[in-house]
């Protein structure tokens, strides 16, 4: 009797056993086969905090893996990426990811994970939205895998799978885009649901880059070709491509209403800003001579600096000849229906993109022989500059009147001014190496 007991209790322990362990497989089998996964009651962005509220500040589990211990000095920096103002950047690091606000500078959010970093960390303005990609080291999330993260909630929204690598992610208030090595994938911010399909030409760096004007939806993203970009009016169901360069392009962004873009290719030498609705060039400028690798391109909010970063360790200047009209968008508002072109932004003459301005480029002492000389000795060059003392990957944006702030991915933080009269080496203001642990939120 007693055997016959010890055996049913070995046969009830075996049946758990199976059980459980069925169970943890199905879950298993359904990650692996689902392409998109939502969450139910999948809100507006609209409808979340912001990482300046008190609530999203706390610390927390991200899909509930182990946490790091604070201060742990092992920290590397992955990537750094601006927010759509430029007020905030995200840095993903070996072990999450953390939020800085840059005027003030202020570390306002971080996790820190035992299970891995991230290499992507889009922000969506200052929302408590955000878009995470594992790196390769994640062993919880990988890189081919996109997170729609709602901290507010502290959990997963919405989930992305894909069969290769996430080059990048790019959102706006109402649309998500997800940028493989050849194809882009543009969903609906609200369902998650697959709106449109593009296929580009090897896009190994993820290039792409959205208006966040309410009112319009631009995308700008490489063509089918070497050097050329695609443009997308989607509320206009407009089409354009833009032959820019004759190299591939290295980078390229839009002005906030998506009207201007700004180009440049792997040579790194000249950067030139079009017009996204008729593709008109309407200037050029020239970094340098020898060729570099451009980091980044950014527009200041009233489209008369243009500022470019590159591996030669400086950050250049350029005085802009083009103005655009448009709201400035810098925080979380629900998206408008129908976005459409503003009228006064028609590109039926350029009359009003063309604009006087106070500070010109420097250029050769012969340019007065354009058009006999060869187009080097006519070029407009930058206006300011500022030196970087460590040679490191750096991405520059424009902050307040005259300000210049660079972030690299060695961890370090620099505001700067210019003159905007005269022109020449800007002033370092501030230095932040923005990874120690003394500048943790409290």
């Amino acid at each position: 009797m007693k055997a016959l007991r010890l055996l049913f209790q070995r046969c009830i322990s075996c049946f758990i056993w199976i059980s459980t362990t069925f169970d943890r497989f199905k879950q298993v089998l359904m990650t692996m086969s689902s392409t998109v996964s939502t969450s139910q009651g999948f809100l507006s962005p609209a409808r979340h905090g912001s990482f300046e509220s008190s609530n999203a500040l706390a610390s927390g589990s991200l899909g509930q893996p182990e946490m790091e211990s604070n201060g742990s000095n092992e920290v590397e920096l992955i990537s750094v990426s601006w927010n759509q103002d430029y007020g905030c950047f995200a840095a993903g690091t070996s072990h999450g990811f953390r939020i800085y606000n840059c005027e003030p500078f202020k570390e306002t959010f971080r996790r820190d994970l035992k299970s891995g970093g991230f290499k992507i960390v889009e922000m969506l303005f200052r929302c408590n939205i955000l878009a995470l990609v594992g790196a390769d080291a994640n062993s919880q999330y990988p890189p081919n895998k996109v997170l729609i993260w709602d901290d507010h909630q502290s959990r997963c929204v919405g989930e992305f799978s894909f069969r290769s690598e996430v080059r990048s992610v790019k959102l706006r208030r109402d649309r998500i885009v997800v940028v493989l090595e050849h194809k882009l994938y543009v969903y609906n911010f609200m369902d998650l649901k697959l709106l449109h399909q593009i296929e580009t030409l090897r896009n190994p760096r993820g290039l792409c880059c959205l208006s966040h004007d309410s009112n319009t939806f631009v995308l700008a993203c490489p063509g089918l070709h070497r050097g050329q970009v695609r443009i997308e009016h989607f509320g206009l169901n407009v089409m354009k491509l833009i032959n820019a360069h004759d190299s591939h392009i290295a980078c390229l962004t839009l002005t906030m209403d998506g009207l201007l873009l700004a180009t440049a290719s792997t040579r790194g030498t000249l950067i030139r800003i079009f017009n996204t609705m008729d593709g008109t060039r309407l200037q050029e400028v020239r970094r340098g001579v020898d060729r570099a690798e451009i980091y980044g391109i950014a527009l200041s909010r009233n489209v008369q600096w243009l500022a470019v970063s590159s591996d030669k360790a400086t950050v250049h200047i350029f005085s802009l000849r083009v103005r655009v009209g448009g709201e400035d968008s810098s925080s979380c508002l629900s998206p408008a229906q129908g976005p459409t072109l503003l009228e006064h932004n028609s590109s039926s003459s350029l009359d009003g993109l063309i604009s006087p301005s106070t500070s010109a480029n420097p250029g050769s002492s012969l340019s007065f022989m354009r058009g006999v000389l060869p187009r080097y000795f006519s070029s407009e060059w930058s206006f300011a500059q500022f030196h970087l003392p460590e040679d490191a990957q750096y991405i520059a944006a424009f902050s307040s009147q005259n300000t210049v702030i660079i972030v690299g991915v060695n961890g370090s933080f620099y505001r700067c001014s210019f003159d905007p009269v005269h022109g020449g080496q800007m002033f370092q203001q501030e230095y932040v190496r923005f990874l120690q642990t003394e500048s943790r939120p409290r």
